[in-house]
């Protein structure tokens, strides 16, 4: 009877510590900056609110800046509200990403690529499997993103990527590893920010080049939530389907009605580059995902 009991206690409390180990997988982010976030490169070109609410970026002769989050995730959606570089932003890159930092690295990216004024913004998305990209994407803003906040956001789960813009997908990244198609699902990453200096390729294809008479060039953030799964050194917790997990399960697996309307005027009225139809760039191989559909 004692060793029943004994066993009961036993299965119960690793029910419990099973239930509290996958409950602790999702974090939704304090807001803070300060809290979430560390500076990574130039602290002096970092500035943050007093309140840790609102932090911008700098880039001018001397560097560019960038910070990063001091937790890694595995799956989650990422939200940031972002003002790019107003005026004359040629040559400039700003970078809001997932990445791994391993060397065969996986990585989700929204790059913006600066303008000349009155040219519209390009959005430039890509991703990174075991170290390999080539996945470009572009699209023209159909607003202006210097004039104020917007939310770019992005779905990463067990079924798709998606990312979003002011909540319309703008592209979709499909799990077909089952058919042999690279897909990020085993790396942990981090959410990083960078402004830089990519006058070499940004723009037009590098003809335009940063005016530095222009800058400092800025960039701010604010209104950021991350609700995603924390790495604790077992993807299990992360890849369960679970309430906390709630990006894993079905009803996230495919965009809804609405999204894919959105979705297709997206792609029909805005996009300028689809690597997926640049046969002349992979000489008549285009890659696997090309064929296979997004939804």
């Amino acid at each position: 009877m004692n060793n029943c009991l004994k066993c009961r206690a036993l299965v119960i409390s690793l029910l419990i510590l099973n239930v509290f180990q996958v409950s602790v997988a999702s974090v939704v982010s304090t807001g803070d900056f300060n809290k979430d976030f560390f500076v990574m490169w130039a602290p002096d070109h970092v500035n943050t609110s007093s309140n840790g609410r609102e932090r911008s970026l700098k880039l001018d002769q001397v560097s560019g800046s960038g910070f990063a989050s001091t937790l890694m995730f595995l799956f989650g959606q990422i939200d940031m509200q972002i003002k790019l570089v107003p005026g004359n932003s040629a040559g400039t890159v700003l970078a809001y990403y997932l990445a791994s930092d391993q060397p065969n690295r996986d990585e989700i990216d929204f790059e913006f690529l600066g303008n000349l004024s009155g040219q519209p913004y390009i959005v430039q998305t890509n991703i990174y499997v075991d170290g390999f990209d080539n996945r470009e994407e572009r699209i023209y803003l159909w607003f202006d993103p210097t004039e104020d906040f917007h939310t770019y956001s992005i779905l990463w789960n067990l079924h798709q990527i998606v990312f979003m813009i002011d909540s319309i997908p703008i592209r979709l990244y499909r799990n077909h590893a089952d058919k042999g198609v690279p897909y990020p699902r085993w790396q942990p990453m981090s959410i990083k920010t960078s402004l830089w200096n990519g006058d070499s390729w940004a723009t037009r294809g590098g003809l335009d080049k940063i005016d530095w008479s222009k800058s400092p060039f800025i960039a701010s953030f604010k209104n950021y939530t991350i609700d995603a799964c924390v790495w604790k050194g077992n993807p299990r917790f992360c890849r369960a389907d679970s309430s906390a997990n709630w990006w894993n399960k079905r009803s996230f697996s495919t965009l809804t009605r609405v999204q894919k309307r959105w979705f297709k005027w997206v792609r029909k009225y805005h996009m300028v580059y689809d690597y997926c139809q640049d046969n002349q760039r992979f000489q008549n191989n285009l890659p696997k995902e090309c064929f296979l559909p997004k939804y």
